[in-house]
This record gives C-alpha cells, structure tokens and sequence, in this order.
C-alpha cells in the first residue's frame, strides 16, 4: 500500500486522462496519479476502430493561423499552449489512421510532463477508512485519494439480450480480413458506424450482407450528432437502396440458433406489423456499440448506472449521483448530453474536461472561475461576446452544452450601468452547471447574468438540410433570427434565478457574427434592455 493520499487519483491514461493529468501539471497541482492498465497512453486505438480509420476530423489547412479557431476542424487535439501538440502536425489525412493517435497521445505524455504509472490495471475501488477511496491494482499495490476521477471510456462491448446472442461474433474480437468472409452470407446487428464501417469493408468478399436492429438509421448530417451515421462510412446504403444484394432491416432480432453450418435467426419486422421471418447465415456480427465497466467498484462505492446501463448518471458537475467525489471524465460524461452534442468525443470532451478541472479548483481549492472583467456597458459586452464569438472552439464543439457567461455585480446608483457595477466575462462554463451553482464570489455578487451559446435550432433534426423545396431561414436577416435551424448564437438574460429573455443572433454562412447593422446592434440594444431593467 502506499503511504501518501493523493488530492486525485485519475484512473485511464487516454485522452480525457492526460488532458485533465496536463491541466493539473499547468496549474501546479502535483498531487494527482494516473493509472494505466497498458504500457502506452491511449491504448483503446490500439485496437479500435477494428478498421483503423477514425472518424473524428484532421484538417491542418484552414486558411486561418488562429489556433483557436482551427480547433473547429481539428477534433483530435488536446487542449495545449504548446503549437507541437497539434495533431494536425502528424498527419494531413483527413480522417486519420488510428496509429497516429497513438502516437500523438504518447508524445502529448511526455511533453506534458503527466505523471502516469503504467502497467497498473485496476481492479477494485473501494471506500477508504477515514474517507475518501482505496483503489488497488493487479499487483496487489493499493492508492489512497481524496477524489477519484473514472477516464477509463465505454471499455466493454454492449451485449443486447438476444437469445442465442452468444453464437454471434463481437466487434472486439471478430476478424477483419475480407477474405475469411469470402462467400459467406453475413448477418451485422447494429446500425451505427461499427456496423456501417465492417458492411463497407466486407461488401467485395461476401455474398451478401444484411444490417438489423430495431432503432431507425440516423443521418449525422441531419441530425448534426457526429456519433450517428457519417458518410464516410455509409457506401452500404447505395448497395441496398439500388437492389444489389444487400439489405437493411428494420426490426427486432428475436432468436439466433444454430443451423447446419450456419445460423437460422428470427426477425419480427417492424415495417410489416411485426411479422416474423426466419433467415439463414453463415456468419452473425455483433456491432452494438460499448458500455462503461463497473466491475471494479466494491459494494462502498458502486455507481449508479443509467441508459440500458452503458454510463454511470451524473451531476452537472460530472460526479457520480451516489457517490461522492467520484468524478467522470471523457467519454463517460456522454451521459449529460447522451446523442445531443459532443461529449463523447475528443472534441467535445477535450472542453468538458478542461470545466471539470475548473469546477474541482473552485470546489475544493476555493479558486474562482476564471473570468476577464469588461466595462459594464451594452456595447463594451457586446464587443466581448461577438469577438468570443467568431473565434470560440468550445462553444462551437460543445454546442448547447458549453457557455460564456457575462456577470454583472454591483450595481448601485440608478442601475448597472454606473461606476460601481462590475462586469466579468467567464468562458466555458457548462449550462447546466452554472443554472445550479451560479459564478458569485465574496466580491462579486452577480446581479444579472447573460449566457452565450452556440445552438441548432429546435427542430433542425427534422428537416432535410439538402432539400431546396424546404424554405430556410434568410442568412443575416435580424427578425428571423429566433426561427434559424442551423448552428447561431444565443444569448440568455438570467435575473433572479430565472430566464427573463432571450436574444437570437442571425446565422451567417460564414458564421462570422460581425456585421455592424445585422449583429452587433441588435445584441448591443438587448443587452442594454436588460440592464435597464429593475428586474421587479
């Protein structure tokens, strides 16, 4: 056992871990470990995806030298001051192959000085005497910590509770040579991009292939959820649609049995009033996505799980519902914007992660949140917010989920306006979180409150973004702002605890919210409303 009680235990050494490792290195806090089961960091892209090619976007040619801003289109960086820490430098593929990854990750480690014991699986989390956990590894070497954060990802396959579910192939261990697939008919239960991406890899080799589940195929494009179907992956769907052998089928898998040399399974099909059919293959494919793993955690400390099981269900300041200072980082903090935005991903998590460690700074080491202070006045914050605007990374990955928050204290006199007041403006802090806990401080006792954010519009998932019949909001026209589908800025006045108005900025093809007339105008006379107002 050793002797010394960390501040924080991080358990995983892959993205979300060495981003919060790297932080916590940054700001001076040394009393943190980071446990890795592996001898690398990132070793989950040792093995995944099956097919090597990531989905997440690299492009090092933006035409811009704005680091900032050519975060927008570079989902596999971690947040660095360090201009070597790009990922862009390692590759101008497109989508990357997953070696790099690895290799980036390795060099970000080492760069970041970040303090990670390899070698070191977990195998229990415990409650500790006196507080706080005991988390021991395989060689039988036990850590205490104050906190503990979970980085481990969805490290276990989910396993749909299918009779007979067992005969089929899992995506973790199946092979991946077309040619051990050579005339085979083959089954892939799944529908998401493992289940397109082995379809797309096995369509020269097998006779035929079928997709199945029981949910609709989601299009990323319409629904603007990057973990729904990509195109880059979605070449099968030609195949079906134009009648060349394979299918897709939209229904509940009900039975996989055993059949000669192959396998005889039942369908009830939803398009059909749920008729079933039974169907023969030689080969089933298991491609349902990942799951978080519980199994390390001991009765005194075992996290509720929520979503078919698949995540640990958190606060909005990503700690365990039912266990106190345990915290989740990376893919698992998903589960606050499950399919909504991008947090289960490099380039959302990356922002997640960097307001975890803010909110651990201000709750446990009374560090308030970083903030720039601003002239109180309509246009002095106006200016700020459409600068942030145009440039933000976080608001524009982590959209609806992340925000900049201006404050406004102290007003005095006849109203906030004055020389009294004190306006601060707060970058990335998470909208759930500050609707709970809020940004005052000893001296800065908030008064009003306005809440940027990057949003689609509520229903943009329903329209056809490539149909031109579909009427769409005019670009930079002021009064139809509020109806605008694609990705805009919102601001949000909070007074007294609620929502007292909201301002819509018009969207823009160039999302360059600059235009005199168009944007900074109208933002400036609503922010000057609200500041007027008594609020009673």
């Amino acid at each position: 056992m050793t002797g010394e009680t960390l501040d924080y235990l991080i358990i995983g050494a892959g993205p979300a871990g060495l981003q919060l490792a790297a932080l916590l290195e940054q700001d001076g806090r040394r009393d943190y470990l980071v446990l890795e089961g592996a001898d690398v960091p990132g070793a989950f892209f040792a093995r995944f995806p099956r097919h090597r090619q990531l989905i997440s976007i690299n492009k090092p040619h933006t035409g811009s030298d704005d680091p900032e801003l050519n975060l927008r289109l570079d989902w596999n960086s971690l947040l660095s001051d360090d201009p070597a820490l790009r990922f862009t430098r390692y590759t101008d593929r497109y989508f990357p192959d997953a070696d790099v990854m690895l290799r980036y990750l390795a060099d970000f480690a080492a760069a970041t000085g970040a303090r990670v014991r390899y070698r070191s699986r977990v195998v229990r989390v415990s409650r500790a005497a006196g507080g706080g956990f005991a988390v021991t590894d395989q060689h039988g070497t036990t850590y205490r910590a104050r906190r503990l954060v979970v980085a481990t990802g969805v490290s276990q396959p989910y396993v749909p509770a299918i009779p007979g579910v067992a005969h089929a192939e899992r995506y973790d261990t199946m092979p991946v040579d077309p040619a051990d697939f050579l005339d085979q008919r083959v089954l892939i239960i799944g529908k998401g991009n493992s289940a397109f991406e082995t379809a797309d890899n096995l369509m020269e080799t097998t006779t035929l292939i079928h997709l199945a589940g029981p949910s609709s195929i989601r299009m990323a494009w319409r629904t603007h959820y990057v973990g729904h179907l990509r195109a880059v992956n979605n070449n099968f769907l030609d195949t079906y649609q134009l009648k060349s052998a394979n299918a897709i089928l939209d229904g509940t898998v009900r039975g996989i049995e055993p059949d000669g040399d192959g396998y005889r399974v039942t369908f009830s099909f939803f398009r059909a009033d749920e008729v079933t059919k039974e169907l023969h293959y030689d080969r089933v494919l298991l491609c349902t996505g990942f799951r978080f793993d519980p199994s390390i955690f001991d009765e005194s400390c075992r996290p509720a799980l929520v979503i078919d099981d698949r995540f640990p269900a958190q606060s909005a300041e990503w700690e365990s519902l039912d266990v106190p200072d345990l915290f989740f980082a990376g893919t698992l903090s998903q589960e606050r914007d499950f399919k909504r935005s991008t947090s289960g991903f490099i380039h959302g998590f990356r922002y997640a992660v960097r307001a975890l460690h803010r909110i651990l700074e201000r709750r446990y080491h009374d560090t308030p949140w970083p903030a720039e202070k601003l002239d109180p006045t309509g246009e002095a914050m106006a200016d700020a917010v459409i600068a942030r605007l145009n440039r933000t990374s976080a608001l524009w990955q982590q959209f609806g989920v992340l925000a900049d928050v201006l404050t406004v204290a102290g007003a005095g006199g006849d109203g906030p306006e004055t020389a009294a007041a004190d306006a601060r403006y707060h970058e990335e802090v998470p909208v759930e979180y500050f609707s709970q806990y809020g940004l005052s401080t000893p001296d800065h006792s908030v008064e009003h409150a306005f809440v940027v954010t990057l949003e689609y519009g509520p229903e943009h998932d329903q329209v056809d973004p490539f149909d031109v019949s579909v009427t769409r909001v005019a670009q930079d026209v002021v009064g139809q702002a509020h109806d605008a589908a694609y990705l805009h800025p919102v601001v949000r006045y909070h007074h007294q605890g609620r929502v007292a108005a909201v301002h819509h900025l018009a969207e823009n093809l160039e999302n360059q919210w600059n235009r005199p007339d168009v944007h900074r105008a109208p933002l400036v006379a609503f922010l000057g409303r609200c500041l007027d107002a008594t609020g009673d």
